[in-house]
């Protein structure tokens, strides 16, 4: 395997197949804002143990496809496609024990204000995250590596293009409309907003979805599938999970949080909550409040 900016090569085998990679100097504009895009890739990991190199920037690393297990000496996450994970500058001892074929898309963010970028990508400060990618996001990371290489073979190159790009990478969690593609049509958009203006305290019916963009079920169904990646009721509940994860930072209790986020009843929003962040409410409040 070629020398990579994220992988260890291993002199006796094959089983990492760098896809593409690319590294970027941010321009003056880009480095006075205090966050910018320092590398990104993908690649294509067989079965086995691949160990990752110690470094220097955040790191926002995806799977798209397959299953493996992230582990560092205080950290073990089972990964799976449409899963994400953030580790912050210095993780070490990260290895990535793949047990089906996978493909990951990775983004290292560096900058002095890449820390607070990914507090509100949901990120912990002192330990590797794991959490939910939604389609949209995947699809800007796919972007954005495609457009580090196109920057980084490029003399004179603007980082203006990969700075939208990672701003859209934000505003996807934090539940804007961003499309797969393009904007999101006005219907649906009009369903995201309101959800994010009632800050995700109710549920709405998929029938009230239907009503509010003005739609058969079936057609706003699709629709939203077609433009958002996901059917609207995981995406309404992938949102309440990362309001949630706000409402504990600021120090909610456990039944406070759930009920901000509709969900009344205790276990149920704990099961939920550990289900899609992949650990507990009150472990992750414990440690996003130390």
């Amino acid at each position: 395997m070629a020398d990579s900016l994220l992988f260890q090569s291993k002199p006796d085998t094959e089983m990492t197949a760098v896809l593409v990679e690319g590294a970027h100097t941010p321009d003056a504009l880009a480095g006075a804002g205090g966050v910018y895009i320092a590398a990104s890739g993908s690649a294509m990991l067989s079965n086995g143990v691949q160990n990752l190199r110690t470094v220097e920037h955040w790191l926002w690393l995806a799977v798209e496809s397959g299953n493996l297990e992230l582990q560092n000496e205080d950290t073990t996450l089972s990964l799976r496609a449409g899963d994400c994970c953030m580790l912050p500058p210095g993780s070490r001892g990260v290895s990535l024990d793949v047990h089906q074929e996978a493909r990951v898309l990775w983004i290292m963010v560096g900058g002095t204000l890449s820390g607070a970028f990914f507090q509100r990508m949901g990120a912990l400060p002192h330990r590797i995250m794991k959490q939910g990618a939604l389609p949209s996001q995947l699809n800007l990371a796919k972007h954005i590596v495609q457009a580090t290489v196109r920057v980084a073979a490029a003399e004179d190159a603007s980082s203006a293009q990969l700075m939208q790009l990672l701003w859209a990478m934000l505003a996807s969690h934090n539940g804007q409309p961003v499309a797969m593609d393009a904007v999101l049509s006005h219907e649906i958009a009009k369903v995201v907003d309101a959800m994010r203006k009632n800050q995700y305290r109710d549920s709405f019916s998929l029938s009230d979805m239907a009503a509010l963009s003005r739609m058969p079920v079936e057609t706003f169904r699709k629709r939203f599938v077609s433009e958002v990646g996901m059917p609207p009721q995981s995406y309404q509940l992938f949102c309440k999970m990362e309001r949630a994860k706000v409402l504990l930072k600021e120090g909610y209790t456990v039944r406070q949080a759930g009920i901000e986020v509709g969900m009344n009843d205790p276990y149920h929003f704990s099961k939920t909550f550990k289900n899609i962040v992949g650990m507990s409410p009150s472990a992750y409040s414990k440690t996003a409040l130390k």
